[in-house]
């Protein structure tokens, strides 16, 4: 199932900022902490991709144990 979200602009006079939200399920069934940080990836014109930076350690291990 998607999540449909719409792409925001905020235009200042000297710059501009874009906005996308992530809807509230996805980001608690994802884990993400507060503050956490992220790298984006264009695939291609159709896809990105996101990359955990730094995978929280009690993540890895809950992923150890489900995996054995």
């Amino acid at each position: 199932m998607g999540f449909p979200t719409k792409v925001q602009l905020i235009k200042r006079k000297k710059s501009e900022q874009w906005y996308i939200n992530f809807p509230s399920a996805f980001a608690q069934a994802m884990e993400f902490s507060k503050g956490e940080m992220v790298e984006w990836f264009v695939e291609d014109k159709g896809l990105l991709a996101m990359k955990r930076t730094n995978v929280p350690e009690y993540l890895i291990k809950k992923l150890l144990r489900r995996s054995n």
